[in-house]
């Protein structure tokens, strides 16, 4: 049986009925994944409202459980006829539709922070989820750097990756799979393309994969061969290592996200490589591979027990080098605990 959330936010919320359509919410609340429905709660409790192409699924899915299923053949009008007010995730609703609850008379209420709330802390299921894609995560590279081999495209190795991660039980990756050979690594976000491995090269490996519809992140990086002419990037690799153990070292319960990317931005700044470190700390992971809390310069979110989010610093030299290293960790009791953990010293194939 799927494990449901709808009356945690129901009651969070506290409006008269609580509807959400988009589609991760929807996961998070049902347990289930689709691609269209709505979950409407109220004081009678909660049904998932979707199309016949899911229908049976979720009804074995979800039998049981505090959701209701019925099949949609109506219309939102009609669904929300009865009540006076209605709250959604206004930041997640487009104009047309936030117009059409507001044609019909309806009051409406947002339930965006009931849910940035009640995602953000994990229950035990949900570390459980997470762990097991981070455990996949760390398999799937091990097994990868013995079959990388010079004249492989950036393409291939990402492929070879993916289906690592599904064979070891992973649904699919949480985000597209980011490989960077040589110059490209210097590109935060570069797109996986067709350039061509060469020995020397630097490798920089941006991925993750899903397990019960939970992500993990990891990054890794590092050297195919050497050929003693990277002597300026194995010193800024010791210092983002040493500015990711720290994050893990020092970051405790109640600090704010901008406090945090401080204890890894201070140790670049002392290596002279703050200026180079060009994006934030870390980001939450659970359903999405980006959620509350963001750990970043200006964030004044709380870290607190039982949050997961990346510890992800990262120094970039255009056209020359990048350098990230990223784990998945969780606060738990205070500590940090590191749920990717695969090698990070400096691995030269």
């Amino acid at each position: 049986m799927a494990h449901t959330n709808a009356s945690k936010i129901y009651n969070l919320v506290g409006a008269e009925a609580v509807l959400t359509e988009a589609e991760d919410l929807r996961k998070y609340l049902t347990g289930f994944s689709s691609s269209f429905g709505y979950v409407l709660s109220d004081k009678n409790g909660s049904c998932f409202y979707t199309d016949p192409r899911y229908l049976e699924a979720a009804e074995n899915a979800l039998k049981g459980s505090e959701i209701a299923v019925k099949k949609f053949d109506s219309s939102i009008e009609e669904l929300l006829r009865s009540y006076k007010e209605v709250a959604v995730p206004i930041e997640r609703i487009g104009y047309v539709d936030y117009k059409k609850l507001q044609d019909i008379g309806l009051k409406i209420a947002d339930s965006s922070s009931a849910f940035k709330q009640a995602m953000s802390v994990k229950e035990d299921y949900e570390i459980d989820n997470i762990k097991k894609a981070c455990e996949i995560t760390d398999k799937a590279f091990t097994a990868l750097l013995g079959e990388i081999k010079e004249g492989m495209t950036e393409n291939e190795v990402a492929a070879l990756l993916e289906f690592l991660m599904r064979k070891g039980g992973a649904s699919g990756t949480s985000f597209d799979t980011i490989i960077g050979f040589g110059e490209n690594s210097s590109v935060p976000h570069h797109e996986t393309g067709m350039r061509k491995l060469h020995f020397g090269d630097i490798i920089l490996i941006d991925f993750g994969c899903k397990v019960n519809g939970y992500c993990s992140d990891c990054t890794r990086t590092f050297l195919f061969g050497d050929d003693k002419k990277h002597a300026t990037f194995k010193k800024a690799y010791a210092n983002v290592l040493e500015a990711h153990m720290l994050v893990k070292e020092k970051l405790k319960n109640g600090m704010t996200g901008s406090e945090a990317d401080a204890i890894a931005r201070n140790c670049l700044k002392n290596y002279g490589l703050d200026k180079l470190f060009t994006h934030s700390l870390g980001h939450g992971i659970g359903i999405n591979i980006h959620e509350f809390p963001r750990l970043s310069p200006k964030s004044d979110d709380k870290l607190l027990n039982g949050m997961v989010f990346s510890d992800e610093p990262g120094v970039y030299l255009s056209g020359e080098y990048g350098i990230r290293i990223e784990d998945t960790i969780l606060l738990d009791n205070n500590k940090v605990i590191s749920l990717t953990d695969s090698d990070k010293k400096l691995i030269i194939l």
